[in-house]
């Protein structure tokens, strides 16, 4: 049975470490609405606030002997803690995007810029979302999606997957039961293909 919560407090303001754990326990509920509600909805599609609620508790119960307490609602400050742990969380998802959108669409030094590979994948789009209409627009989304269906059929499936629903790779790689580094390297092989096919086209005018 839990103790009245102002002798706890008393407690953990004269650093008791058990009395924070238990002080913890009786407010996880409460703390992990709040680390729900302050994290974006693609942050929470990545990470559970469970693992949050726990680091923000590691955090508090670490910084216990050095902090002041004595004028602080307790609660309060668990919140505190805890939004620093969303916000270290969203950079380390934010970095590891962009980690990743650097080793899926490399640019090729001497050959195609960054803007020409972003052009490559919008004309794919295109080409794969309105395939009827692809040869009436452009010839050369027409060339593209001709040369996408000359890839394999799972190789079709991941272009989709990955530029059209906007999927990440990992949940890609747990979709086909191949690993994520696999996805990435099938995604950089396939574009290099399709740039070349659209470049053969580009040669002809």
């Amino acid at each position: 049975m839990s103790e009245p919560s102002s002798e706890l407090e008393q407690r953990i303001r004269q650093r008791d470490s058990d009395a924070l754990a238990q002080f913890l326990a009786d407010n996880q509920a409460r703390l992990r609405a709040y680390i729900e509600s302050n994290m974006s909805a693609a942050l929470r599609q990545k990470i559970d606030a469970d693992d949050l609620v726990q680091e923000t508790g590691v955090a508090c119960l670490k910084s216990l002997p050095e902090i002041d307490l004595a004028e602080r609602d307790l609660f309060g400050w668990l919140c505190q803690v805890a939004q620093r742990r969303i916000m270290d969380a969203g950079r380390k998802y934010i970095n590891s995007q962009k980690r990743a959108a650097k080793r899926e669409v490399p640019i090729d030094a001497g050959s195609k810029s960054g803007t020409d590979q972003a052009g490559l994948i919008n004309l794919l789009v295109a080409s794969i979302t309105s395939p009827s209409q692809a040869f009436s627009r452009d010839q050369r989304e027409f060339k593209l999606l001709a040369a996408m269906q000359t890839l394999p059929e799972q190789s079709q499936e991941v272009i989709r997957m990955r530029y059209v629903e906007g999927l990440p790779t990992k949940e890609i790689a747990d979709r086909i039961g191949k690993s994520d580094g696999s996805v990435r390297v099938m995604l950089t092989r396939c574009l290099k293909k399709l740039e070349e096919a659209l470049s053969n086209i580009d040669d002809l005018h």
